[in-house]
């Protein structure tokens, strides 16, 4: 009974472990050079493409001016 409660409670830890090496991963930034510039470039690629597919430039109206949104 002993070694089936230790095998569990070593199951226990090695998830515990690995939890929490994924968030730290998961929330750590990039420290070298290369990687802020590769997120830069994302984040400004990002605000073009919210400017240039918003609701106005492809439907060419607001969207509670279309029929979808009008109450009965």
């Amino acid at each position: 009974m002993a070694t089936i409660c230790l095998m569990f409670g070593l199951f226990a830890a090695i998830a515990a472990w690995l939890v929490v090496v994924i968030l730290r991963r998961r929330s750590s930034t990039t420290h070298n050079a290369d990687g802020l510039l590769i997120e830069q470039a994302s984040r400004v690629q990002a605000q073009r493409d919210r400017s240039a597919y918003s609701t106005l430039s492809m439907h060419n109206t607001m969207p509670t001016m279309s029929d979808q949104f009008r109450r009965p």
